[in-house]
């Protein structure tokens, strides 16, 4: 008997071909889920894939840019039919951004962002919890960012896009309560990612700086933040709904 905390669980995980959304794939896997990795290179999901088989994990994937509505129901349908059901999702699929001044932020940026963070949140929210309420159950984690809890500055467009994942989250965990369903987000600090090894690397002196800023004094690892959306995808946590778990070291409770 698999005693982890996703048991037999068929998990959807967008986003899934680096970063967070590769080590939630190993983290679920370990934890006894079937996992379907959807995201938009496929040579790197087809690597992991073939990783985590020949651990002896359930792994498919499926290319899906999750902006785009036609990919996420496709993503979706493709879970359902190879494996008959969708009992939890991590919509973790997003993109950071270059820091600049607000007034100084063109519209291709601001769409840009807007359409990965909030839109493709929107579309996986759909088509999933309409897959859920066949089963009459189901978990959902939106990967938000501390960006979404407090002010960066010199970030607005994806500080509003994390801010919508908190509403989203909050606004589906109330109207799916009494059908079975439970939404919730982790809210990761810095987190070790290629974004961040770019953003750290054009920017000599950040990620000390950065790392002074909060209270444990380190940036992140991904694994670390895959394991608190596994615990909240699980049924360890049967009666919360509706909350944005921060996984930052402390940053936001100075």
């Amino acid at each position: 008997m698999n005693h982890g905390l996703l048991p037999g669980k068929v998990v959807l995980i967008t986003g899934a071909s680096s970063g967070i959304g590769a080590a939630a794939a190993k983290v679920f896997a370990q934890e006894g889920a079937t996992v379907v990795l959807a995201a938009r290179r496929e040579e790197r999901l087809a690597e992991l894939v073939d990783v985590l088989r020949d651990k002896g994990a359930e792994a498919s994937y499926i290319v899906s840019d999750v902006s785009v509505a036609e990919n996420a129901a496709r993503a979706v349908d493709f879970t359902v039919s190879t494996y008959g059901r969708l009992d939890a999702a991590f919509n973790n699929a997003g993109i950071g951004g270059d820091r600049t001044p607000l007034h100084l932020m063109s519209d291709d940026v601001y769409d840009t962002i807007m359409d990965a963070n909030v839109r493709g949140l929107w579309n996986c929210l759909r088509y999933e919890i309409a897959a859920m309420l066949e089963n009459g159950a189901g978990s959902i984690v939106n990967n938000s960012s501390v960006g979404g809890l407090v002010a960066i500055p010199t970030a607005a467009p994806y500080v509003a896009s994390k801010h919508a994942v908190v509403g989203f989250t909050r606004a589906a965990a109330d109207e799916y309560a009494k059908q079975g369903i439970r939404v919730n987000a982790v809210a990761p600090g810095t987190t070790r990612s290629e974004i961040t090894a770019d953003w750290f690397g054009r920017n000599p002196g950040l990620e000390d700086m950065v790392n002074s800023m909060t209270p444990q004094g380190r940036t992140a690892e991904p694994e670390e933040i895959a394991a608190a959306a596994a615990w909240l995808l699980s049924d360890r946590c049967p009666f919360l709904t509706g909350t944005v778990l921060p996984v930052d070291g402390g940053f936001v409770n100075q």
